[in-house]
């Protein structure tokens, strides 16, 4: 008795679609835009709003998310504040914000260097290692 279905066939060679993707793979892929195209969109997108529209419809005419928006802005601020000769001005208010994000940074930091000597000198008087 022979068994109900199809018969295995000749296996398939694809080796030409193969070597075809090896090859583009070897390209690197553009992806996303240049520097300067990310700072004119946000330029766009601030003068939409200072211009009255909402930030939405302004991110919205700039065909990117707000979470985009938000992201290259941050990105921007952080060059800006990296570099004092950039041409870019950042909002005062911004600014201000990573500058006391920056300062609770180091804050936390001191106070967890902190604790962790006095708990170094609580073990020694405990005498636990």
């Amino acid at each position: 008795m022979t068994a109900r279905g199809k018969r295995p066939g000749p296996k398939k060679v694809a080796t030409g679609k193969i070597a075809s993707k090896v090859q583009e793979s070897d390209k690197p892929k553009v992806r996303g835009l240049s520097e300067a195209e990310k700072l004119e969109k946000i330029r766009q997108i601030e003068a939409a709003v200072a211009g009255g529209a909402t930030l939405k419809d302004a991110v919205g005419t700039a065909s990117i998310s707000d979470q985009t928006y938000y992201i290259w802005k941050k990105a921007l601020a952080a060059l800006t504040l990296g570099t004092s000769s950039s041409p870019v001005a950042v909002d005062d208010g911004f600014a201000e914000f990573i500058q006391l994000e920056e300062e609770n940074r180091r804050l936390r930091k001191l106070l967890g260097e902190k604790l962790r000597a006095e708990n170094v000198e609580l073990r020694k008087r405990l005498g636990i290692n």
